[in-house]
């Protein structure tokens, strides 16, 4: 199944139900007095946060929600049945705007709920409008329309650090190492089309498909997915030493951050020099030296050297716990 961050839905709470006019009946009497009941309240409609990043793709085809309309009143003073409440399941860091007030909706705690539209209130009876003045009253009410609107959902992810970088510089294969994720790999441009998610010892780690230069204009994968990382704690830039300029490489990321968004550029972040395996000892020594001057906190890794891993693990879990 596709995975969906965004989707235009239309939501209808339900309707009041009617109260309706109706008289006392007794054998031989007609009309004894108003026995009409008030009409049920419509059905509002809640949006519930889970933990599932696939749920959008289940509304793909389902664009339209509506609760159930309350009951009509009835005879004998009884009011209509209230309508049960709609709860529509939305995926944990979803941004719900209301595109007729433009209100937003933020969906931040594993099963929380928010009420997105009210229901109609139910409308009276005549037996509601009794009075030593009116004994007979025909007067009743209808049932107030439940609320609507169209809607824009917007999925950002919660997760504790984002891997970012520029494509293949060796994110999802260290996602996998780190957290026996199953991102797929591939030695092309933009293996990596959706976030992937890996748990590394209870830290959130996610795997942003590659950026490049011009992506928070909208080049190449676009900036769809750098809304991802603005709820992360730290970013974790992958840098490939196979590339020929390493701080033209990082820089090229940083840029398309600060245009994106000021705060983002702005958290903690790890330089992570990969594909350690392509130079000797000499040389990665001498380029942490250097990416250093960018940016103190700098660790490197091979995902084919457990020893490099386990090595790794250990120093991302300190500064995890440090932020």
């Amino acid at each position: 199944m596709a995975f969906i961050d965004e989707l235009k839905i239309h939501m209808k709470a339900g309707d009041g139900g009617d109260g309706v006019v109706r008289w006392l009946q007794e054998k031989g009497k007609d009309r004894m007095g108003p026995a009409g009941g008030n009409g049920g309240n419509g059905g509002g409609i809640y949006a519930r946060a889970i933990r599932d990043l696939g749920v959008l793709a289940k509304y793909r085809n389902k664009r339209e929600f509506k609760a159930e309309d309350g009951q009509d009143g009835m005879e004998k003073n009884m009011y209509g049945k209230n309508a049960p409440d709609l709860v529509i399941d939305f995926p944990l860091g979803s941004l719900i705007t209301n595109l007729s007030d433009g209100t937003v909706h933020e969906l931040l705690q594993d099963g929380e709920t928010t009420l997105i539209l009210k229901g109609g209130r139910g409308g009276l009876g005549n037996e509601h409008f009794k009075a030593s003045t009116n004994r007979s009253p025909r007067q009743f009410t209808e049932g107030k329309i439940g609320e609507a609107a169209d809607f824009f959902v917007e999925l950002r992810l919660l997760v504790d650090a984002g891997i970012i970088g520029l494509p293949n510089a060796g994110k999802s294969s260290l996602l996998n190492v780190l957290t026996n994720a199953d991102a797929k790999v591939g030695s092309y441009a933009f293996t990596t089309l959706e976030p992937n998610l890996g748990d590394f010892f209870g830290f959130i780690l996610a795997d942003i498909p590659g950026l490049i230069e011009g992506a928070s204009k909208g080049k190449g994968l676009g900036d769809k997915f750098l809304r991802h990382i603005k709820r992360t704690k730290i970013l974790l830039h992958c840098i490939s030493l196979e590339n020929e300029d390493l701080q033209g490489a990082y820089k090229i990321i940083r840029k398309e951050l600060e245009d994106y968004d000021k705060d983002l550029a702005e958290k903690k972040e790890i330089i992570i020099l990969t594909k350690t395996d392509v130079v000797d000892a000499k040389h990665l020594g001498k380029t942490i030296k250097e990416m250093k001057k960018l940016n103190p906190l700098v660790l490197s890794v091979s995902v084919y050297d457990d020893v490099s891993i386990k090595k790794f693990g250990d120093e991302l879990v300190k500064i995890f716990r440090s932020v």
